[in-house]
């Protein structure tokens, strides 16, 4: 895929529960940039929550998906991590919280429907803790700009300007 097609759909999907600490991290960083940033109609920019499998018919036409999501990497609490295309699956393997087992059937079950993106990144950090509370860890918070930054740079790396709101 030339990486300056602009045509292609994209998606950028946070993941996550707000209700259970850093979990929320994902959906946190769409938050902002949908409130700092306007982005070109083809861009569409998701609180996917913990939906799942209900997320299948947003992935129809999605020639790209960006995922952005609290990770087990078993690095330190607020290592940053990218991940491309075949890595991503692999990551899912090692469940941090209930919805990335979803996240990992749903991209099972899009590219049996031949819905897969052409290609996928994953923009995540390792989590400090997972429980019940609506505050991210200190490691987690500290390094919120830097994930929104990456997301940024990965979509320019895409051809997509984000102009600031």
């Amino acid at each position: 895929m030339n990486p300056c097609d602009t045509s292609a759909a994209i998606l950028v999907l946070g993941i996550g529960n707000l209700v259970m600490g850093d979990d929320g991290a994902g959906v946190r960083v769409v938050q902002e940039l949908r409130k700092r940033y306007l982005f070109p109609p083809h861009v569409e920019i998701m609180d996917g929550g913990t939906l799942g499998l209900d997320l299948l018919p947003k992935l129809e036409g999605i020639g790209r998906l960006l995922v952005v999501d609290a990770v087990e990497t078993g690095g330190e609490p607020g290592t940053l991590v990218r991940l491309m295309g075949e890595e991503l699956p692999i990551a899912l393997q090692t469940k941090v919280s209930p919805h990335q087992m979803g996240l990992k059937d749903l991209l099972a079950v899009a590219e049996l429907m031949g819905h897969s993106p052409r290609e996928m990144v994953l923009v995540g950090i390792q989590p400090a803790g997972i429980g019940m509370g609506v505050e991210l860890s200190p490691h987690v918070a500290g390094r919120l700009e830097e994930m929104i930054s990456n997301v940024v740079t990965n979509l320019n790396e895409w051809g997509v300007e984000a102009h600031p709101v």
